[in-house]
């Protein structure tokens, strides 16, 4: 696979899922794009940081502490103080420094910025995330080796900037989404859960409803039968299956940003990272105005401040990005 995708015809990566065409409907206005589109990377770290709180919780011992949980106040197993972040939003935003960087898709960038990343000493970072990254130190390794345990959630939940720098070019995405995928994590279910995640992202941010984001989960399904969500069972680990049924389970079953993200992170678990990845497809959907104003001020204001930055930059160089400035300036 090439380093550089975004003017490469010749790296197309096989997946069984269907991309429906994320086209922007006539109604969807530029400023509507850009405000889901900042909703989407400040609901991945609200959702991060209000999950952290429950992480490896059981849902009867987040009742029994906090009744429900729906506060940002920190804490948790890695004693964060209110409002900071884990390594679902610090390899996020890693990961645009480095497109916004040059405004192309270098794989080896993102790797550096990995690395980098990893040797500051964040307050987390996954097993399967370290191997990968050392393994690119070590042996300048831009794909790990296919591994039947990489089907955790660690790919998935940095797909926020992927699905902002792609906006517009289906295609595009699905080979940037495993692309960076494969730095760390290589398997079917978690490739397929970084492409229907970048999609539902999409769609959301161009308006779709509620039926049509709830249609990508059932092409999901109908590929890989194990990402089935009715009669949910409660299991929120970080095996990529169990994050994705917990995200979809209360994305479908609620009726606000605020709504979802409790249901998900009082479920426990890998809550970090069920909440950043459902933030980041409920704030697409619901948009800026339904984030609650008491989260917002709560997040760091440094990551805050970059996660909105980004949102906009990256959305004006994607692929409707371009498009879009060409027909302001005819």
């Amino acid at each position: 696979m090439k380093d550089t995708l975004r003017d490469s015809d010749e790296c197309a990566i096989w997946t069984g899922l269907k991309i429906s065409p994320s086209r922007a409907p006539c109604s969807t206005s530029l400023e509507l794009v850009f405000e889901r589109a900042r909703a989407a990377y400040l609901g991945l770290a609200i959702g991060d940081a209000l999950g952290a709180t429950t992480e490896f919780m059981m849902p009867s011992e987040i009742k029994a502490t906090y009744k429900v949980h729906r506060k940002i106040i920190g804490g948790g197993w890695l004693y964060l103080k209110p409002g900071h972040v884990t390594d679902d939003t610090e390899m996020s935003l890693a990961l645009g420094r480095a497109l916004l960087t040059t405004g192309t898709w270098e794989l080896s960038r993102i790797a550096d910025n990995f690395l980098a990343w990893m040797k500051s000493k964040p307050v987390d970072i996954g097993s399967t995330c370290r191997r990968g990254i050392r393994d690119y130190m070590l042996k300048g390794q831009l794909e790990t080796p296919y591994n039947e345990w990489d089907a955790g959630n660690g790919a998935a939940m940095r797909m926020a900037p992927v699905a902002l720098f792609t906006l517009g070019d289906d295609s595009l995405m699905a080979r940037c989404a495993i692309a960076q995928a494969h730095l760390t994590h290589n398997h079917a279910l978690s490739d397929a859960a970084c492409i229907a995640i970048g999609t539902m992202v999409q769609k959301a941010i161009f308006g779709c409803n509620r039926f049509e984001l709830h249609e990508i989960t059932r092409d999901l399904v109908a590929e890989y039968g194990s990402f089935r969500f009715n009669n949910y069972r409660g299991n929120a680990s970080s095996y990529v299956v169990d994050t994705l049924q917990t995200v979809f389970h209360y994305l479908f079953t609620t009726g606000s940003f605020e709504e979802c993200l409790i249901g998900v992170v009082n479920q426990g678990g890998d809550a970090d990272t069920t909440g950043a990845i459902a933030g980041m497809i409920a704030g697409a959907f619901y948009g800026l105005d339904e984030i609650p104003k008491r989260w917002l001020k709560k997040l760091k204001s440094e990551v805050r401040e970059e996660v909105d930055a980004q949102a906009v930059k990256l959305v004006k160089i994607s692929p409707w990005g371009d498009q879009n400035a060409e027909e302001k300036d005819d």
